[in-house]
């Protein structure tokens, strides 16, 4: 496996824990060491694990969230900093997300996400395939 494989196995095992609503696997993800933010789209900046991870769980254990799939994902590395371009797909709208990644001892884990709407649909043929630019 290439660290680009392994950047995005990261993001997709963020969104494996969304799907799954599984706060034990999504608090994974996330780095421990670095400080971490993010934007929900709508939300305003959240800044810190814990403030972070209070979103999610407030996201994953609300019964009504929509199911999210990520779409699209381009990988780009520079050093121990990658991040994934990907398109979010909600209830037939779309959202561009950015996540970005710190290699943290033998991992990639999550320091940023941010998501919002986006007019543009995602490429055509590649909906679940990660195409990798380094």
């Amino acid at each position: 496996m290439t660290e680009l494989d392994a950047v995005l196995f990261a993001n997709e095992a963020f969104y494996r824990a969304f799907a799954d609503s599984d706060m034990n696997a999504m608090a994974g993800v996330w780095s421990e060491g670095a400080v971490v933010t993010c934007i929900h789209p709508g939300w305003g900046r959240l800044e810190g694990r814990d403030e972070v991870l209070e979103s999610w769980r407030a996201i994953l254990d609300n019964p009504d969230s929509p199911t999210i799939d990520c779409l699209s994902p381009i990988a780009n590395m520079q050093g121990d900093m990658a991040y994934v371009l990907c398109y979010e797909a909600i209830e037939g709208n779309y959202l561009l997300a950015t996540n970005i990644f710190v290699h943290e001892g033998r991992r990639w884990r999550l320091v940023h996400h941010q998501a919002g709407p986006t007019a543009e649909d995602p490429p055509v043929g590649n909906e679940d395939v990660g195409a990798l630019i380094n």
